[in-house]
């Protein structure tokens, strides 16, 4: 998982990951969308691809590169452990918001 947070934190490979979202695409049309030179964009294929993030297949002269799903798929198993902490942190101050308020609401009855 190092490996993949370590290659999208770099911001132009994060950039390649989001286009490639779509659909597989070339390294030409990588470099022109993203307005990069190709080689460029080869480095951060290379680097992408060494961390397991995408897949390469040659197609006549052309490298076409494509997403593979489980380094998401154990990233998002990974962030799920997040959520579910935070949604349990949020759930705990909604009931700690909700006693307090009952308990002004009890002692505005009484006069307090």
């Amino acid at each position: 998982m190092n490996a993949t947070l370590t290659a999208l934190a770099e911001p132009n490979r994060l950039r390649i990951v989001e286009l490639l979202r779509d659909r597989p695409r070339p390294v030409g049309e990588i470099a022109r969308r993203l307005r990069l030179r190709q080689p460029q964009v080869s480095k951060h294929l290379r680097v992408l691809s060494d961390a397991g993030l995408v897949d390469v297949r040659p197609v006549a002269q052309q490298r076409i590169y494509e997403l593979r799903a489980e380094p998401f798929n154990e990233l998002d198993t990974w962030l799920e452990t997040f959520r579910r902490s935070m949604s349990d942190r949020m759930d705990r101050l909604e009931d700690l918001i909700s006693e307090r308020k009952a308990k002004k609401e009890r002692e505005k009855e009484r006069g307090d």
